[in-house]
Order: C-alpha cells, then sequence, then structure tokens
C-alpha cells in the first residue's frame, strides 16, 4: 500500500465571517492511497483539514506530523487509532482514504443515501457579515428553499442581529423556519444568560457555543439556567479520550452535540460521541469544518452511516457551495436536501456542488425527479397493500416527528370530503408539492387516488411554482412559506393565479400575506386541522366575495366549544373519538362555522372584557423593536388588568410602548400598567412563562 499526500489551498467565494475572524481561503491536505485489491488497482482519496487557531492539530509542522502517520500505515496496513486521537483531522483523511480504498468507490457505506434512495436533510448557512449582508443571504436561502437555517452571529452588534432575527420572525412561524443560532464562543459569562432570554423571545431551536470553551463550570450553569437548549461544538475539541468525554457530558449536560469530524475525532471518534450522548438522552448532528467536497462526501455517508435511514433532524452539510475552485464529487443540493447524483459506474465522477444557484437550476428544469416519483409511488404501493392501516408522521414543528398509524378508511373520508368541498372531479389535476412522509403530502396522493385526480409531482422547495412552465392546475397545497415565496417571482405569481383552488396549512396565514392575497381572481382556502384529523377539517375562503374569517367544517364534521371555549371537533368518519383541543373558539350563530382566538389559561378578564394576549402580542411586535410579553395581575376594580413586562432599562422603552398601545389597541385592551424586567420569563422550550410572568406582574405598584 501507498499513501501520497498533496497540498490543495481552495478559495471562497465570499469572505467568511465568523467571530473568529474572517476565512478566504482554506488550506488541506489530499491523502491518496493505492494498492492492488483482488488483482485490480485501486484508489482511495481522503481529506485532512485543520482549521487555523481552533483544530487541536494545528500544528506548525502538520505536512511531516501527517506524513510519519502516512508511512506508518504503509508499513503495517492499519491505522494506528491510539496514536491518531489527538490529530483528528490526520485520523479523518487516513480513515476516508482507507475506507475508499477498499470498497474501491467514493460511496464509503452501503446506506439509503449511498444509493441514491434517500437524501439527508441540511441546513442552509448564514454568514456573518453587515447587516444587510446577513438579511440579504438569509432571505437567498430562504427563497431556495431551506426550511431550517443556521446564523452565525457574534461579529456584528447584538442588537443588529437581534433585529435580523426579529424580522424573520414577524414574516417566517417556528413552523415556516427552524432557526439556529452559532455564537462561536462569542458572549461573556456574565451576559449571556441575558442575551439567551433576548434570543429566546423568538421560537429559536437552539444556540451552538455560547461561551468560550474550556470554562465548564460556567457552561454547565449556562445549560442548566438557559431559555434556549445549548448545543456544544468548539467545547469538544481536543476532549479525545473516552473517560474525557463521558465527564464532559455528565458535567455539562447539554441539550445538543454539534460533531464536525475533522474536529472532534474521526469517523470512529465521531461515532464514540454519537454513542455516548444517545446514552444520556443528549441530541446531536453532524456537521462539515469547511472541507472541500472530498471530506464533506465522506461526512455525508458517515451521517448515513451513524443515523440509519429516514434522517429527520437537518445535518450541516451544505458547504461544498462555498468554494471557487472544489474539488468534483457526485452531490448534489435539491430543495434543503443532500444527494447522491449517480453511484459508481452510472456515471464520470463530476461536481454537481460547485454553486447553490447551480442546484436551484437543476431543480428548475426537472418537473419531478426519479426519486420524487418513486415517493408517490411508494405511497400509492402502501395504500394499495393489504394492510387497514398507514405510517405517518407528525409534523416536528415542537419536537422530533412522530409516527402514527392511521386507518385507511379514514384518510378516504377525509379524501372524499376535501373534495366534495371544492367541488373536485375525477381528471381534475393536482400539484404535489409537500414531502409525502407527513400527512399534508400523504393526502394529497390518497386524493388523487380515491377521488381519481390527475397528480403532478415535484419537489418540495420554497418555490415549487419554479417548474411547472405555464401549466394550471385546479388543486394545489401549499404551507404559508411556499405562497409568499412564489409572489414575489412573476412568472410564479401567475402560475399561483392558475391554481382554481389553493389550500394554504400547516401555519398561521398572517395578515400581511393575507392582504396580498385578496385581490387574486382564483380560490383560496386557509385550512384547519391537524395530523390527528388527518390534516384539515374546515376551511375559509380567504379571497375574493366568499372571503370570510370563518372557518366552514366538512361534511360530517361539527364542532362545539367547551365551557372554556375551547373547540371540540367531533368527526366520526375520520376520528375515532372527539378531539378536545385547546384553541379558544368563537362560533357563529349557525352553531356550524368558527374561529379561532388564542390559546386557553391566557385570557385576561378586565372588566368583564375578555382579552386573549396572544392577539395583543401579535398587533403590537411589529411596531416594537424589544421583548416584551402581555400579562395581567389582580386589579380591585376590574378583577384583573393588563400589564406589559419590557426587557430592558430604558425609560424610553416604556414611552415608545405606550404610544405603540394607544395607536394600534381598542381603548380597553391596553395595558394600564408597564414594567421594565431584567428578562422575559421563558420555559425550557422556549416559550413565553406565562404564570412566571404573572408573578412579576404582580409586583407593580
Amino acid at each position: 500500500m501507498k499513501l501520497s499526500i498533496e497540498e490543495r489551498v481552495l478559495h471562497f467565494k465570499q469572505p467568511a465571517g465568523t467571530s473568529r475572524g474572517v476565512y478566504r481561503e482554506r488550506r488541506s491536505w489530499m491523502v491518496t492511497a493505492e494498492d492492488v485489491v483482488d488483482g485490480a488497482a485501486r484508489r482511495g482519496v481522503g481529506e485532512c483539514a485543520p482549521l487555523p487557531a481552533l483544530s487541536c492539530d494545528d500544528v506548525a509542522d502538520y505536512a511531516a506530523v501527517l506524513r510519519r502517520f502516512c508511512d506508518q500505515v504503509e508499513q503495517t496496513g492499519a491505522i494506528p487509532y491510539d496514536d491518531l486521537r489527538p490529530y483528528p483531522s490526520m485520523l479523518f483523511g487516513i480513515e476516508t482514504a482507507l475506507t475508499a480504498l477498499r470498497r474501491g468507490s467514493h460511496v464509503l457505506f452501503d446506506t439509503p443515501f449511498g444509493r441514491g434512495e434517500e437524501g439527508i436533510p441540511i441546513n442552509g448557512l448564514v454568514w456573518m457579515g453587515t447587516y444587510e449582508e446577513m438579511l440579504a443571504r438569509m432571505e437567498e436561502k430562504m427563497r431556495l428553499g431551506f426550511r431550517c437555517i443556521k446564523l452565525k452571529i457574534g461579529a456584528i452588534d447584538f442588537d443588529s442581529e437581534l433585529d435580523l432575527i426579529r424580522r424573520i420572525r414577524s414574516r417566517f412561524s417556528r413552523e415556516d423556519i427552524e432557526l439556529r443560532v452559532d455564537a462561536n464562543g462569542a458572549f461573556s459569562p456574565a451576559d449571556a444568560l441575558t442575551k439567551l432570554e433576548a434570543l429566546a423571545q423568538y421560537d429559536i431551536h437552539s444556540i451552538e457555543q455560547p461561551i468560550r470553551a474550556g470554562q465548564w463550570e460556567a457552561m454547565a450553569d449556562l445549560c442548566r439556567r438557559s431559555p434556549l437548549p445549548v448545543a456544544l461544538d468548539e467545547e469538544l475539541i481536543g476532549v479525545n479520550a473516552p473517560g474525557r468525554k463521558a465527564t464532559l457530558l455528565d458535567t455539562i449536560r447539554p441539550a445538543f452535540i454539534v460533531l464536525k469530524p475533522s474536529l472532534h475525532g474521526g469517523m470512529g471518534g465521531t461515532a464514540e460521541w454519537v454513542r455516548m450522548a444517545d446514552e444520556r438522552g443528549i441530541g446531536s448532528w453532524i456537521t462539515s469544518a469547511l472541507e472541500s467536497n472530498v471530506g464533506l462526501n465522506a461526512i455525508a455517508h458517515l451521517t448515513a452511516h451513524i443515523y440509519g435511514s429516514g434522517i429527520t433532524r437537518p445535518q450541516g452539510l451544505g458547504t461544498g457551495a462555498l468554494f471557487t475552485d472544489n474539488i468534483d464529487m457526485p452531490l448534489e443540493i435539491r430543495g434543503d436536501e443532500l444527494w447522491m447524483t449517480a453511484t459508481d459506474g452510472e456515471k464520470d465522477t463530476k461536481t454537481d456542488m460547485d454553486s447553490e444557484t447551480k442546484a436551484e437550476a437543476d431543480t428548475k428544469t426537472s418537473t419531478a425527479s426519479e426519486t420524487d416519483a418513486d415517493a408517490v409511488s411508494d405511497v400509492e404501493a402502501e395504500w394499495l397493500n393489504d394492510s387497514d392501516s398507514m405510517l405517518v408522521h407528525t409534523s416536528g414543528s415542537t419536537g422530533e416527528p412522530k409516527p402514527l398509524w392511521v386507518k385507511k378508511r379514514r384518510m378516504q373520508a377525509s379524501a372524499e370530503r376535501t373534495c366534495r368541498f371544492l367541488g373536485l372531479k375525477a381528471g381534475d389535476t393536482a400539484l404535489l408539492c409537500l414531502p409525502t412522509n407527513y400527512i399534508a403530502g400523504k393526502m394529497m396522493v390518497v386524493r388523487s387516488l380515491v377521488c381519481g385526480l390527475q397528480l403532478t409531482r415535484v419537489a418540495p422547495s420554497g418555490h415549487p411554482l419554479a417548474t411547472v412552465g405555464d401549466r394550471s392546475f385546479d388543486f394545489v397545497a401549499m404551507v404559508p412559506m411556499q405562497v409568499y415565496n412564489s409572489l414575489g417571482v412573476p412568472a410564479e405569481r401567475a402560475a399561483l393565479m392558475r391554481i382554481r383552488h389553493l389550500i394554504i396549512g400547516g401555519g398561521a396565514i398572517d395578515e400581511t400575506l393575507e392582504e396580498a392575497l385578496r385581490p387574486l381572481p382564483n380560490a383560496i382556502w386557509a385550512t384547519y386541522g391537524m395530523t390527528e384529523t388527518l390534516s384539515h377539517i374546515a376551511l375559509r375562503r380567504v379571497n375574493g366575495t366568499e372571503a370570510s374569517l370563518w372557518f366552514t367544517p366538512m361534511d360530517g364534521i361539527t364542532v362545539s366549544t367547551d365551557e372554556d371555549n375551547c373547540l371540540i371537533i367531533n368527526a366520526p368518519a375520520i376520528c375515532d373519538t372527539p378531539i378536545q383541543t385547546n384553541d379558544i373558539a368563537v362560533l357563529a350563530p349557525d352553531g356550524c362555522r368558527f374561529r379561532i382566538l388564542g390559546r386557553r389559561d391566557n385570557i385576561i378578564c378586565s372588566g368583564g372584557i375578555k382579552i386573549q394576549p396572544e392577539e395583543l402580542e401579535r398587533t403590537l411586535r411589529p411596531h416594537l423593536p424589544f421583548p416584551f410579553l402581555i400579562s395581567k395581575r389582580p386589579d380591585p376594580r376590574l378583577g384583573e388588568c393588563v400589564v406589559m413586562l419590557i426587557a430592558g432599562t430604558s425609560p424610553d422603552a416604556i414611552a415608545q410602548a405606550r404610544q405603540a398601545c394607544a395607536t394600534h389597541l381598542p381603548k380597553h385592551h391596553r395595558p394600564r400598567h408597564f414594567l421594565l424586567v431584567d428578562s422575559i420569563p421563558m420555559t425550557a422550550t422556549a416559550k413565553p412563562a406565562r404564570k412566571a410572568a404573572e408573578t412579576l406582574a404582580g409586583g407593580v405598584v
């Protein structure tokens, strides 16, 4: 066996900013292993790519040390794992090269991903920069269809970063976009908790490495007190021995760990971290460390090997488009997933990752890939098999998606009711642009089978109408983000207007989007439902002369409210028993239609007027730049009165809040008291802690 080393310098398309500085080029060492296997010459390539001033093996004589380890592998034919533990980037490169050599392929493990049968969900990455740069990059990621976006923070002032996140959340809910932030240790222990409390107002999934690594006690305290789940990244660097790994996890107890094979122990060390985290109930995901496509390919195959089939948590594997002079590998971004574009022997190795623009163009030139068609075929086959049930998954918007078995006869009943409600008939055309492993996409396929609709499939993305050309459809289901994106592109807006019936679900339609839809000539509907009701049970018209704020249940479905005005759904053909929701509703005089106002237990009863704090917050949020919460306190005359808690110390904030309330709220809904607090109380799951807020509000004088 011979191992050769070649140094490569890659150049970033644009400066990549982190809290540790700005990267403009990336230096890597490619290890090529060559040998004769079964009488045939084989070779495998791996990448050794330490990050300057970060990797524990970023040593001055890196090439010489790597050469000594390669010589040792040549002499023994084996990897000296114990000797290489302190050199994770070298270990990862050598592991990759020898694995590729043994398999005779860049497909390092036999997995559905490696066979081109499944993609790996990935997050979009927004680098640090000026406020305007970060906002533009964020909008570009959403335009490309990413539903999980990671923001690098810590390079510009925190208030500007917070304002950027606030603007994102004002347009896209947690159901539309999952937001992760990575501080790269930019916060100090003294101010970290305050900053996390400010971030927690905006439904952040998690924060990576909020304070500098090596402060175990401070990090452990922060993990215990943080309103946001904390993920460790740099903290793991240099922690290579199993005993030391266990001590770190047991001491700090993070919510997640983020693993980079080049920094955290190569292939074997990464698998070890995942196993030890799993044993302690700690989540994990894997990400690249700015490697070329050679390293990225290896990390993707390792990810699929470790986590298995059906990965749901987005991984950090979207960095293949960062360089002007990347190395060819058969990888491709489709929407927000990373895919293998071919297996060995099917085509010559070439790069499909040279730009995200190309990935988007590839999506636009193909209305439905073979994999997309297979996804529909799988649902059809499952529908036609002998089982009386089908497997669906909850949306995962408040945690990991959960499996749910549902009866086919109930799915059929739901499908028939939707088609009757909208007047759809056999032969009508429908477009499927939602994932088929969740209820919304699966029900589109079922409706086509039950009611004879002609179904066209496009890959799920933020711009589903970019590929349909001048075609029109009788029926399409979308989520709010897809509709919002489509309105912003003239050709897609025209395609959206050619849809006879468009239903929008998976999240609330905000006032801005609803206003933009009102003048459109086609029939657009908002839906109400959940996975347990097998998609929607009621619809309301958003535009046209039939526009209404009231949801109308489909036939055979009735609703009522309990003593707390919470909605009860009775749909015997769809659900085994009535479903008690936690949604505050008001019924129309006909007793059939309903509106959703907010959630139970949050109502403020002030002078006989019932006030829903969520409605006040929604109204005020676009007009106030600081974190706030509407709460209540006992009042001797009114029973209860409205109190606004404001995070901060500036009396100007109170004046600004008073003005916004006077301008935008009815007189008897306005807060009677405004209270400055150190931070807005939050739950462990980053939701407002309203009971704790009431305790604070009760201290108003």
